[in-house]
């Protein structure tokens, strides 16, 4: 794979991070996903059950962004390590088509279909 592929995976993979670090922040949670406790859902809420709600929602968001963000995190891992472009499953490179969509692939389509 060429060094130009591996340098745009970098820069789309490090604006991907950013970008997910941001919502995290913007829900009120850390980059490992969890919610800060000085997060303050307001006195708007007629009811508690109102505000479990949304700290649930929150949560589930959160859990999803954190999950996306621990995607990204192994890719540019797998870009240090050299290894960056083929399957972790199967060991066969996947194609460039599919790291142009969705650069922190760590499978090919075949591995990822089974998967």
């Amino acid at each position: 794979m060429s060094t130009h592929i591996h340098d745009e995976a970098k820069r789309r993979l490090d604006a991907e991070r950013t970008h997910l670090v941001q919502q995290l922040t913007k829900l009120g949670a850390t980059a490992d996903g969890e919610l800060r406790n000085d997060v303050d859902y307001g006195d708007g809420f007629a009811d508690a059950a109102a505000a479990t709600a949304e700290r649930t929602e929150t949560i589930g968001l959160a859990d999803s962004i954190h999950r996306m963000l621990m995607d990204v995190d192994a890719a540019l891992a797998r870009l240090e390590q050299g290894t960056y472009g083929v399957c972790a499953k199967c060991g066969k490179e996947i194609p460039e088509a599919r790291l142009e969509f969705r650069p922190e692939s760590i499978f090919c389509v075949s591995c990822k279909s089974v998967a």
